[in-house]
């Protein structure tokens, strides 16, 4: 199979339509008071008002500080929270409104990897077992056929099929992941959200990690939205890059477009704590500081379009 080269990969998904669109998407949790009798006294706006669109064999990243709400975003995309409101379409289906076996079968086609590697896994089940359950859940395949399938992901992952019997706290961190990115592949879906996938890991093995799941994508034609706070990293696995803060996101665009011309004072901030590997540019390089009397999210549900495809929140100074 000829490898597609990186003009012909731009060119198509220039001209594919989105696998995944998000619009205005807001998930605010309740905050409540009383012991007895509840009663709702505010909400934590975890999500307010996001939108954004994914084109098929797209890695797309999602950046910010903790707490500004990028895994509420995955999770409520996946309808793992359900939305308070808005619109998460995929494949031109609408989601949020969807229920029962309708959004079953369509789970199928949507996976998660989570963050911490040892929690995300049933201490209590084998390798082979947790590899499997996606499968068990949605009836595929019979019990050998089933085994057989699962030995051959945790081969594609880079583990031996002889660990099929072990159970989690056999493995080292890395290993974990690469089992719970096996989990994802198991019902051979099209998405896949990656809530900072490396974060819990080495700095070692977060490259190999992060070159497993670039081969995949190819080898499967996986569509990413990346969730990470790893600037470095953002730059050299997604093609483009939204940066959230308090709910909102704050700019949009092509990765090399935002870090060589950031535009919104928070986009600037952030970039600026990069380390540079290079210590006579990084002992005379200015850092950004945030102005505490600044909202860097006010009005940010504004966007306009100050470069093609570069989109920035109307707060920007």
């Amino acid at each position: 199979m000829a490898v597609e080269t990186e003009t012909a990969r731009e060119e198509r998904l220039e001209n594919a339509e989105p696998i995944v669109e998000v619009e205005n998407l807001v998930k605010h949790f309740p905050i409540t008071s009383g012991i007895i009798i509840q009663r709702q006294v505010g909400a934590v706006k975890a999500v307010d008002g996001v939108s954004f669109h994914i084109k098929p064999g797209e890695t797309l990243g999602l950046v910010g500080e903790s707490g500004s709400g990028k895994s509420t975003t995955g999770r409520t995309l996946l309808q793992l929270y359900r939305p308070t409101a808005g619109s998460v379409k995929f494949m031109g289906q609408e989601l949020t409104t969807m229920k029962g076996d309708d959004l079953r079968r369509m789970r199928r086609e949507m996976q998660i990897i989570f963050q911490d590697p040892f929690a995300s896994l049933n201490p209590r089940m084998t390798v082979g077992n947790i590899v499997s359950e996606p499968l068990q859940i949605h009836n595929i395949y019979g019990r050998k056929e089933r085994q057989e399938y699962v030995e051959s992901l945790l081969e594609r992952v880079g583990l031996n099929p002889f660990y099929i019997n072990r159970y989690p706290h056999e493995f080292s961190g890395g290993q974990r992941q690469r089992i719970g990115i096996a989990r994802a592949l198991a019902l051979n879906p099209s998405f896949i959200v990656a809530d900072e996938p490396i974060s819990a890991l080495d700095v070692s093995i977060q490259a190999q990690v992060v070159n497993l799941m670039q081969d995949l994508q190819e080898e499967l034609g996986l569509t990413y939205l990346f969730i990470a706070h790893d600037l470095s990293m953002i730059r050299y696995i997604c093609r483009r890059v939204a940066v959230m803060y308090k709910g909102k996101i704050v700019e949009l665009g092509d990765t090399d477009e935002i870090y060589d011309n950031p535009q919104h004072p928070y986009t600037k901030v952030l970039l600026s704590a990069v380390p540079i590997p290079d210590p006579k540019v990084e002992k005379q390089r200015k850092r950004m500081m945030m102005d505490p009397n600044f909202d860097y999210a006010e009005d940010s549900s504004e966007m306009e379009e100050v470069a093609p495809g570069h989109w920035v929140a109307a707060s920007r100074a």
